[in-house]
C-alpha cells in the first residue's frame, strides 16, 4: 500500500507544451476567428498535450462513479437515509440510473465502484473495490483512518491504471454517496481556512430546516479540527481528508493523480470532485494540468474550488445532480469541437490568407 511519504513525493511529467502549441497552430489553421470557439479550443489543445499527439481521440471514455456512505448522515443531515446509496448503486450497476442514460446517449460507459457502502455485498454490476464499510461520524470520530485514507486514494491510482491499459482516452469523475456534501463542505472549510456559511449549500434538496442542522454540524466540525496545526499544505490536506472526508473523496483524489501517472485527461464534476481535485493537486501540482472542468453548478463551493485550481467551467447550468452528469453533459460539446478540428477546411485549402494572432 502506498505510504503518506510516497504520496507526498509523488512526480510526474506534465503535458507536452510542443504537441499544445501544435494543435493550437492547426486551430489557427482552420477558416474561422482566431480562438472562435474559445475556451473550448484550449480544451483540445490540453487534450493533445496530455495524450501526446496532435490528432487526439474521445472514442474511449469511462465514467468512473465511486460509492460510498457517510457516518455524518446519521446527524440528520440529509432528506434520504445511508440505504439509499447502495439502491442507487444497484441501479448504476444494472444501467438505468440517470448517470448510466446519460452516458449512454453521450457514448461513455460508466465504471461503478463500491469503495466504501455501508453493505455487506457490493451489488451486481459494481466493481467490489471497498475500503471500508462507510465512513465515521466526525462529529464523534475521524471519518476515516490514515490506512483506510491511503487505501482508497491508492484504488483510485489504480483504476486509472487499469482504464489507461484499456486505452480509454477519456476519464470522467462521479459519485454517489448521501451526505456526500457535507463532508466536501466541511473539507472545503478546513482547507481554505472559510466559515462554514460561506460554503453550505442544499445538496440534494434540504428544506430551511435541514439547512440549517447541517450548517451546525459543519460549523461544529470546524470548530472541533479548525484549530489543529500542521507544519506544511500537504500534511494539513492529509489529516483532514482523514478527519472528515469520505471514501468516494479520497478514491477521486486518487483517480486526479492517476491522470498525471498515466497521462489521462481527466474531467471533474460538481463541487465534490472538485475538492478531490484540489487534494490532488495538493500533493501533486502537475497533475492540475491534467484537469478539465465541466461545469459551474449550484453548490456554493465550486466556484470557490475551480478558482484556487485556476480553472474554468466550461458549461453554467444551474446543476446539482451528482454521480458525474455535469460532466457527461460536456462529452457531446467536445466531440462537436473535436468533429471541427479534425475535419474543418483549411485558409490554405481555400486559397485564402490566414488571420494573424496579435495577442
Amino acid at each position: 500500500m502506498i505510504g503518506r511519504e510516497e504520496l507526498f513525493h509523488m512526480e510526474a511529467e506534465g503535458p507536452d507544451p510542443k504537441i499544445h502549441d501544435r494543435v493550437k497552430r492547426h486551430w489557427d489553421s482552420l477558416m474561422k476567428p482566431i480562438d472562435g470557439l474559445g475556451d473550448f479550443e484550449e480544451v483540445i489543445c490540453r487534450i493533445g498535450a496530455i495524450r501526446g499527439t496532435d490528432r487526439p481521440s474521445l472514442k474511449n471514455r469511462k465514467v468512473l462513479i465511486l460509492c460510498g456512505d457517510n457516518g455524518i448522515v446519521s446527524e440528520g443531515v440529509s432528506q434520504t437515509g445511508p440505504e439509499v446509496t447502495r439502491l442507487v448503486a444497484a441501479k448504476l450497476g444494472h444501467g438505468d440510473s440517470t448517470a448510466s442514460i446519460m452516458a449512454r446517449r453521450a457514448g461513455a460507459e460508466c465504471v461503478p465502484v463500491d469503495i466504501g457502502i455501508d453493505c455487506d455485498e457490493t451489488p451486481e454490476g459494481v466493481l467490489d473495490r471497498k475500503v471500508c464499510r462507510g465512513t465515521k461520524n466526525f462529529l464523534r470520530e475521524p471519518a476515516m483512518t490514515e490506512g483506510e485514507t491511503l487505501r482508497a486514494i491508492e484504488t483510485g491510482m489504480e483504476l486509472v491504471r487499469e482504464l489507461a491499459v484499456e486505452d480509454t482516452d477519456l476519464i470522467v469523475t462521479g459519485e454517489m454517496g448521501i451526505g456526500n456534501t457535507t463532508t466536501t463542505t466541511t473539507l472545503l472549510c478546513l482547507l481554505t481556512g472559510e466559515p462554514a456559511e460561506r460554503y453550505v449549500g442544499r445538496g440534494a434538496g434540504l428544506d430551511d430546516p435541514g439547512l440549517e442542522r447541517k450548517y451546525q454540524v459543519v460549523k461544529q466540525a470546524v470548530e472541533r479540527y479548525g484549530g489543529e496545526q500542521y507544519p506544511d499544505r500537504k500534511t494539513a490536506a492529509f489529516a483532514r481528508l482523514c478527519q472528515v472526508g469520505g471514501s468516494d473523496i479520497a478514491g477521486l483524489t486518487g483517480v486526479f493523480l492517476g491522470g498525471a501517472l498515466y497521462r489521462r485527461p481527466v474531467v471533474i464534476d460538481g463541487v465534490i470532485s472538485a475538492v478531490a481535485a484540489y487534494l490532488a493537486a495538493t500533493f501533486l501540482p502537475v497533475s492540475r494540468e491534467f484537469m478539465i472542468p465541466s461545469h459551474a453548478g449550484r453548490e456554493p463551493g465550486l466556484k470557490k474550488i475551480l478558482e484556487l485550481l485556476g480553472l474554468k467551467p466550461l458549461i453554467n447550468g444551474d446543476m446539482a445532480l451528482g454521480e458525474g452528469t455535469g460532466a457527461i453533459l460536456l462529452l457531446p460539446l467536445l466531440d462537436v469541437v473535436l468533429e471541427l478540428y479534425d475535419r474543418g477546411g483549411t485558409f490554405a485549402e481555400g486559397g485564402l490568407k490566414e488571420y494573424e494572432r496579435y495577442v
